[in-house]
C-alpha cells in the first residue's frame, strides 16, 4: 500500500506518478538521453520523485523545459513552483513540489552524478511508467 505523500503538494503519489511520466514522456519526445526517474519518498520529506535528463545543447534543454511545463499544465493542471538555471543552460531545475525534474547537460550531469548522490532512492524503470527509452 503506497503512503499519502509527503511532498510539498499534498495531491498524493499517484499524481506525482502521473506528473513524472509526463514529464519523462516529454523529454523522450525531444530525444533528452539517459533519462532516469528515481523514488526518493523514503529519503526527503521536501519531495517522492526526481526525473532527469541529458540534453545536447542549450536550445534542446529550454525546448524540454518548455514542453515540460506545458504538458504539465495542460495535461494535468499542475503549476511550476520555481525554476532554476534556465538562462545559463547547463542544470535546468523545474520544481513541482513533489516532483523535480533535473535537466543537464552531459558535462554537468556527470559532474554532479545525482544518480550516486541519491542512490539509496529506488530508480523506477521507464517501462514501469508506460514509456519506452528512445533507440540511440
Amino acid at each position: 500500500m503506497v503512503g499519502p505523500s509527503r511532498g510539498i503538494r499534498h495531491r498524493g503519489v499517484e499524481h506525482a506518478k502521473k506528473l513524472v511520466a509526463a514529464a519523462a514522456r516529454v523529454a523522450l519526445d525531444n530525444n533528452g538521453k539517459d533519462v532516469m526517474v528515481i523514488d526518493v519518498c523514503a529519503q526527503s520529506a521536501e519531495f517522492d520523485f526526481f526525473v532527469l535528463a541529458t540534453g545536447t545543447s542549450r536550445r534542446q534543454l529550454h525546448a524540454i523545459s518548455e514542453q515540460i511545463d506545458d504538458a504539465l499544465e495542460k495535461e494535468l493542471g499542475d503549476h511550476r513552483m520555481g525554476i532554476e538555471g534556465y538562462e545559463e543552460s547547463r542544470w535546468i531545475v523545474l520544481d513541482y513540489g513533489s516532483v523535480v525534474i533535473h535537466l543537464f547537460d552531459e558535462e554537468t550531469r556527470e559532474y554532479y552524478d545525482l544518480e550516486s548522490l541519491w542512490a539509496d532512492g529506488k530508480r523506477i524503470p521507464l517501462a514501469d511508467l508506460g514509456l519506452e527509452e528512445n533507440s540511440p
